[in-house]
Parts: C-alpha cells; sequence; structure tokens
C-alpha cells in the first residue's frame, strides 16, 4: 500500500473511531447514577475478551503479542487514561471531559521533541495549539476553581498522548488483535482490582454520580447492562480501529484527528439529549476542525520533518 493510501486509511479509521466513541461515551453518565467505575470496566473488558477471543477463533485471527513487555508498557499509559477518562464522565459533561482528554495532540508533540528529541514542523506545531486553543474553550477551566476534578482529564491526555507514541514506535509490528486483548485484559484486571479494593475500604459510598468511582460491586439493573454491552462493542471495535491507525501513520499526525471526538461527543448529546452547545463552545469545536484540516494539507510530506 502507497504511503498517501495508509495515511488516507489511517484518518478514515481515526475519525470513525471517534464518531463510536462518541456516541457511546454519551451514555456514560445514565451508569453513572447507579453503577461502579471498577465494575463497569470488569464487564465491559470481559464481555470484549469474549467477543474477541470467538472472532479471533472462528476467523482464525492471532491474538498473540510479540513484546510483552512494550506491550505492558503501552496498555499501562492507554489503560490510566481510560481510567481517569470514564471516572469523568460521571462528575462533568462530556464535552468538558472529551477536551481535558484530548489535549494528547499537544503532548504527542511536547513528548516526541523531549523524549525521542524529534523535530515537528513549525506548521504542525501551529495547528496543534491551534486544536489546543479551541479545546481550552470547550473546557473554559476556571482559575478560580481549579482542582483535581479540572486537572484529571488533562493528566488524562497526557497519558492518552504517551500510550499512543508507543503504538506507533514499540508496538508497530504487533497484530492490532493483539493489541486490544491486551488492553482489555488489564482493563478486566484493574476493574476486578477495583471493586475488591473499593468493597475493603469504602462503606458509604455517596449517592447518584457521586458514587460512581467509590462503589465497588453494585446489582445490576438494565439501564447499566445495557451501557456496559453498548461500551464492550463499540469499545472493541473502535479500539481496533484507533490502534491500527496508528500503526499506519506517525501518532502526530493521527491525533490530531481525534480531536474530531468532541465535535461527535457533542453532535450525538444534541442528538441523544438535546444538549446544544453554546457559541464559545461552538467557536472551540471550529478551530479543532480548522487544526484538523491545516493537518490533512500536509499528508504528502513527512510528519516529523515537515517545515
Amino acid at each position: 500500500m502507497a504511503a498517501e493510501q495508509k495515511t488516507g486509511l489511517a484518518v478514515a479509521l481515526s475519525v470513525g473511531a471517534m464518531a463510536v466513541f462518541g456516541l457511546v461515551d454519551n451514555f456514560i453518565a445514565m451508569a453513572a447514577e447507579t453503577g461502579s467505575l471498577w465494575q463497569f470496566h470488569m464487564l465491559r473488558a470481559a464481555l470484549a475478551l469474549v467477543l474477541l477471543v470467538g472472532a479471533a477463533r472462528f476467523a482464525g485471527w492471532s491474538l498473540q503479542v510479540k513484546s510483552p513487555g512494550a506491550i505492558t508498557i503501552r496498555t499501562l499509559f492507554s489503560g490510566t487514561a481510560m481510567i481517569i477518562y470514564f471516572g469523568c464522565l460521571g462528575y462533568m459533561p462530556i464535552a468538558q471531559a472529551v477536551a481535558g482528554l484530548f489535549t494528547a495532540p499537544l503532548f504527542v508533540v511536547i513528548f516526541s521533541a523531549l523524549i525521542w528529541k524529534e523535530r515537528i514542523g513549525p506548521r504542525r506545531i501551529i495547528a496543534v495549539l491551534l486544536g489546543f486553543i479551541g479545546i481550552l474553550l470547550v473546557l473554559r477551566p476556571d482559575a478560580a476553581g481549579i482542582g483535581p476534578l479540572t486537572v484529571a482529564p488533562v493528566i488524562a491526555g497526557a497519558c492518552h498522548a504517551m500510550g499512543t507514541i508507543l503504538t506507533r514506535r514499540w508496538c508497530a509490528e504487533e497484530g492490532t488483535l493483539a493489541v486490544i486483548g491486551a488492553f482489555f485484559l488489564m482493563m478486566f484486571f484493574v476493574g476486578t482490582t477495583g471493586v475488591l479494593g473499593v468493597a475493603m475500604f469504602v462503606t458509604d459510598a455517596p449517592l447518584g454520580a457521586d458514587g460512581f468511582v467509590f462503589r465497588g460491586w453494585t446489582p445490576l439493573n438494565w439501564v447499566f447492562g445495557t451501557v456496559v454491552v453498548v461500551q464492550a462493542v463499540g469499545s472493541l471495535v473502535a479500539v481496533g480501529m484507533m490502534i491500527r491507525s496508528y500503526q499506519l501513520a506517525e501518532p502526530s499526525f493521527i491525533t490530531v484527528f481525534e480531536n474530531t471526538i468532541i465535535v461527535f461527543a457533542t453532535l450525538w448529546a444534541v442528538i441523544l439529549w438535546g444538549d446544544i452547545p453554546d457559541a464559545v463552545a461552538l467557536i472551540g469545536i471550529a478551530l479543532i476542525i480548522s487544526a484538523g484540516v491545516i493537518i490533512a494539507l500536509r499528508t504528502s510530506e513527512p510528519v516529523l520533518d515537515a517545515a
């Protein structure tokens, strides 16, 4: 496959994955009312693993990893990002949580330059910063009220950025299904550990969404169960698309297109809940789209060496 075709496919996979994530993540707030973050991760991962193993056996696909150490480190970063992100979805509007998570493109540039000493072209730096300004307009942090909850989505963004870079640098030769399997296996372990840990140390969780992080195992109801199933199936498809996009193109290029999740999350929120963003948020979304267009216009040149 030609380089241009790989890049185009990577973009399509990334944008498609964000559309799926934007849809299924809109339902997390419903699960947070009575459910547990840790139970959610445990059950979602368990169902995803069953579907993944079943599909692999049926189709004859391999789930074997080539470099367990690299996969483990990559999954630690990506898994941490998802734990923080989903926890935030129980406490804040989806646009705010998603905007914090997708500061990742900025961190990709920073980490690539500081850790791997790569030269990032000025136009891509400008594009990423333009997208970051758009994210800030959506997030709109209040300096007087900045606290752990405000900063948490940005920490998730930094972890997601590192996971993105390591997927390309260390796991490019891994099978996509192997990377997905490792991710959900770790999430199952973390979810199970969280359920047991919370049950041991937390005796009285707050009611409603405020108790999402502080609950262990809770009685299942149809709302929570449906959200878990939708998330498991949707995430399995979207994570596979996203990982494959990392393997086809440079992370500093692909992560900018992941900002479209803000557009999709907002669009789905309008369609599902009638939650229409204000003018400032719409300007932020427009800036994020503009940043993606600037990057797309540079696809014919090397990502890390472009002027």
